[in-house]
């Protein structure tokens, strides 16, 4: 009895394929570009309706947060320049507090990148907007507990590059071949034996501008702040801007 009926079951999956089998065709896709330009009509219904959101934002964007006393650019500094200094100096004033209540521990030092900062900061009244002209990124601080090693590679980097990256909490020396002939964190002379707290951005912890030492830290600490709304905050709680090339980092002839 068992044969026939493994005769029917092959016989019948055959006739099921046989009903369910088609034919397939490629299909020919073409498309037209159609460009976004003023020869486009602007859809009055909707342009209606955004224009309160549109005013709204661009009053929030454009409120006055804060006076900048000079005006402020990243080409202006061998290797610190004011503009550098104070998004260095943003940093470790507004994360700083949050990174400590989180933690116990206390930011040591911060180091950005000069290629960050997108714009300048004019003289006058800055808004939001500057803020945003200035990291249109969506870039978080971190901060990454690294190696007295690994501190003294990220000197080494700094040497090579020889750029005025924003720096906060640390004081280098360099001599006329730019190596470095002394660093300082907090007031003491780098330990190569003992781990420092270093906030960043996420994108340079991840070898951003080929920050290698940042890789692999002993701990990584995400502070949940945006770089750009610590400087909206910043503005915010300040009356005046005080930015200056300082000697964080300086030539020793």
């Amino acid at each position: 009895m068992k044969k026939p009926q493994k005769i029917i079951f092959v016989l019948g999956l055959a006739a099921l394929i046989s009903c369910n089998s088609k034919a397939y065709h490629n299909a020919e896709i073409t498309s037209d570009r159609i460009p976004i330009d003023q020869a486009v009509e602007e859809d009055t219904a909707i342009a209606n309706f955004i224009q309160p959101y549109k005013e709204h934002l661009n009053a929030t964007l454009d409120s006055t947060l804060a006076y900048n006393p000079a005006y402020l650019s990243k080409s202006e500094g061998t290797l610190n320049t004011a503009i550098g200094n104070l998004m260095a100096d943003i940093v470790m004033e507004q994360a700083g507090p949050v990174f400590l209540k989180r933690t116990g521990n206390q930011i040591d030092m911060v180091l950005l990148n000069q290629g960050g900062i997108r714009s300048t900061l004019n003289q006058g009244n800055i808004s939001a907007r500057s803020a945003y002209a200035l990291m249109p990124f969506e870039n978080e601080i971190v901060v990454a507990e690294l190696s007295g090693s690994k501190i003294l590679e990220m000197l080494r980097y700094l040497e090579d590059a020889g750029t005025p990256h924003p720096l906060s909490g640390i004081k280098i020396r360099v001599n006329s071949d730019y190596k470095v002939t002394r660093a300082e964190i907090n007031g003491q002379e780098i330990d190569s034996s003992r781990n420092y707290f270093v906030a960043t951005s996420d994108y340079l912890q991840q070898g951003g501008d080929n920050m290698d030492f940042f890789k692999d830290p002993v701990a990584l600490y995400n502070v949940d702040y945006k770089l750009r709304n610590a400087i909206i905050d910043y503005f915010s709680k300040v009356d005046t801007l005080d930015a200056k090339i300082d000697d964080r980092y300086i030539l020793i002839k």
